[in-house]
């Protein structure tokens, strides 16, 4: 039954979880013709309904309430709740996979399976709406698991690849590591609270419980979904999936879902936990921009862009800058689908995503060359578009953070992702080069057979070109402190810094041109492979981890076979050769002897049956053997 909540809200919560899991059952029966105007129907229905229920959300947090189930004595509930933070995740969400799933419905049109594809995505959309609207952490951690089986159905969507087999069973293994820790979290926090309510929690005082170590567990969640140091790795693996997916696990999704935990549970983190999420951030954005330098598939390029995003979100949360990392959240979800989308019409276009068969694109391709112009500017952090306004958020309440601790070891960490910024430029100038500039170097596929995607391509690439730009969120370009987001979601105010701005400016402009110059460097270096092979984490996992568990596999296995598997065989050949044995003794030995005495009674009774003839000589002839036998005794 409803708590606090309205009518009309509370409907709209309850239609809104529904659709998506409405759409995935009729989906999977669904005709293949049908099946993307269907789920095109319901996220826009989902869409409408989303703005609805924000313009309908009073000033206070709407709660709905329904007991669930009652373990020893102690009742657990479902709760689902509303505020302006889940209203704008409900919008976000639901704009980024109507776009994605109109832009599927060209880029797929051939794909047999089209059906089950729409399904597969109604089911991840329908996950990450329980996440954001969860009211309780046992309510948001059932739909994070539905979130991390939709993933991996998605990104091993082509069954017959090797590749996307292992890439999913890597992401869906990897997330399990960190929700393991979640989990823990959970349980720490019902026996430190009493409550997995959000709305107890938020207003419970921390400082009675040791909540660094519940704070790290939940965080842990984090890690995994967001691909945050050290399990990062399955994030660029998970490009195996359809370019469209991509886009919508990289941008607004799946990998917020972790930001979007933070951001509920950051009145439970203590200030030795956020120091340890800051330094996690920060080092997952270094090693995520430098990861994507000298890669070679434009994907993958994007995917640890993505990462080095994400750390930097992550670290504005352990800065306390929660609004701040939001709003790249924000920003970051328009301009990252819009390169996921621009790159899959590339791909459409060269059918390749190896980028070194790429080169002079711009001139076949001009629509998409400008969209993903634009939204490389707002990753890189340019003026004049969101990615700027959001980055100089959580840039300036990083410094404000490191002035307020007691360590001047703290300046590291706003430094860092200072500095992460003409990283970024570099890598995607590097990737902006060698698609669209210099000239074409794919022998295998003529350039005259290139061209722009159709309007259901081209038309949400655009959309989120223009959603890149600065205006839609602030009026001054140089700041995002007057944006609307910020009333919203309030921001710590910072002091000032003046040269803040133009020191990332001009990171950028420095970035920018090493890495349009740069020229590519031979693979064996290094350097090279540091950034090829994600930092060698993989490797460090396979011998620290695989090869020992594998290892060790094989030698249970062998002393299975060898010692338990020998004994058991070895017990039931002694028992079959023992049985035997019995069975001769018994046959033999017991059966035999009475068998005989038997059979001597037998003997013994027919001659006295012939003795008993009715003749008198039988009798005196026994008499006299009796008399004999007698003497001979007595004698």
């Amino acid at each position: 039954m409803p708590d606090d909540a309205s009518p009309l809200v509370s409907f709209l919560m309850v239609t809104l979880l529904g659709l998506p899991f409405a759409g995935f059952l009729a989906l999977m029966r669904a005709n293949r013709s049908l099946s993307g105007m269907l789920a095109i129907g319901l996220t826009g229905l989902g869409l409408v309904l989303s703005m609805v229920a924000v313009m309908q959300l009073p000033q206070e947090a709407v709660t709905i309430r329904s007991a669930w189930a009652t373990v020893s004595g102690v009742s657990f509930g479902v709760s689902f709740r509303l505020d302006s933070l889940s209203g704008l995740m409900l919008v976000l969400v639901h704009f980024v996979a109507l776009l994605v799933q109109l832009y599927s419905l060209s880029y797929l049109h051939d794909e047999p399976k089209l059906a089950r594809y729409f399904a597969y995505l109604q089911l991840f959309v329908g996950a990450m709406l329980g996440i954001v609207l969860a009211g309780n952490l046992l309510v948001m951690y059932a739909f994070w698991e539905l979130v991390g089986l939709a993933s991996y159905l998605l990104i091993g969507f082509y069954t017959e690849r090797p590749a996307a087999s292992k890439a999913a069973k890597k992401a869906f293994l990897m997330n399990r590591v960190g929700d393991i820790g979640f989990l823990i979290g959970i349980f720490l926090t019902y026996y430190y609270f009493d409550t997995l309510e959000f709305d107890t929690l938020l207003t419970t005082d921390i400082t009675r419980v040791p909540s660094t170590a519940l704070g790290l567990c939940l965080f842990l969640g984090c890690v995994g979904k967001s691909a945050q140091f050290p399990l990062l790795t399955w994030l660029p693996d998970a490009m195996e999936g359809p370019t469209p997916v991509s886009a919508l696990l990289h941008a607004a999704t799946m990998v917020a879902a972790g930001i979007f935990l933070l951001a509920r549970i950051h009145p439970l983190l203590s200030p030795d936990a956020l120091v340890v999420i800051a330094l996690v951030g920060t080092i997952t954005t270094i090693l995520g921009g430098y990861s994507a330098v000298f890669q070679s598939d434009i994907k993958k390029v994007l995917a640890f862009s993505t990462v080095s995003q994400l750390g930097l979100m992550v670290a504005g949360m352990g800065t306390g800058n929660v609004g701040g990392a939001m709003f790249h959240l924000l920003t970051h979800a328009f301009f990252k689908a819009g390169l996921f989308l621009s790159a899959g019409a590339v791909i459409h276009a060269v059918n390749t995503q190896d980028m070194r068969q790429m080169g002079g694109l711009r001139k076949v391709l001009p629509t998409t060359f400008i969209a993903y112009s634009v939204c490389v500017a707002a990753l890189a952090g340019l003026p004049f578009f969101s990615g700027f306004l959001s980055k100089e958020a959580i840039l300036g309440g990083a410094f404000g953070w490191a002035g307020e601790q007691t360590s001047a070891l703290a300046y590291m960490v706003p430094v860092l992702l200072l500095g992460s910024s003409g990283l970024t430029a570099l890598y995607m100038a590097r990737q902006w080069r060698l698609i669209f500039f210099g000239s074409y170097r794919n022998e295998s596929n003529s350039l005259a057979h290139a061209h722009e995607p159709d309007w259901l391509m081209r038309g949400p690439v655009v959309i989120l070109a223009m959603l890149s730009v600065w205006f839609w969120f602030s009026v001054n370009p140089f700041s995002g402190h007057s944006s609307w987001f910020f009333q919203l979601i309030p921001v710590a105010e910072e002091p000032a810094i003046w040269w803040l701005a133009p020191m990332s400016i001009g990171l950028v402009a420095a970035g920018g041109w090493v890495g349009f110059q740069m020229r590519e460097p031979n693979n064996t270096h290094g350097y090279v492979r540091l950034s090829l092979e994600y930092g060698f984490l993989d490797t460090i996992y396979h011998y620290l981890l695989i090869n020992p568990t594998h290892k060790l596999a094989l030698l249970l296995s062998r002393a299975d076979r060898r010692v338990v598997d020998g004994t058991v065989n070895g017990l039931g050949v002694s028992t079959v050769v023992l049985a035997q044995i019995t069975n001769a003794i018994d046959r033999f030995g017991i059966d035999g002897l009475i068998n005989g005495i038997a059979w001597t009674a037998g003997q013994l009774g027919q001659l006295t049956r012939s003795v008993q003839n009715g003749r008198v000589q039988s009798y005196i002839t026994v008499a006299v053997a009796g008399l004999l036998v007698l003497l001979w005794w007595l004698l």
